[in-house]
């Protein structure tokens, strides 16, 4: 049982660890476009330099 008073409240820090970090995240714009990084290796570069 003593145990409880030791893994709860830092059970308790890490969840709120975690929240504090997902909305700084989502804030940020982080999640704003989740298209395009899945795509972005199908996209040739412009500025590349073509060797013959």
């Amino acid at each position: 049982m003593n145990v409880l008073y030791i893994a709860l409240p830092i059970a308790i820090a890490m969840g709120a660890t975690a929240l504090f970090a997902c909305i700084r995240c989502i804030r940020s714009g982080q999640f704003d476009d989740l298209e395009t990084p899945a795509v972005r290796m199908l996209l040739d570069d412009e500025d590349s330099v073509r060797r013959d």
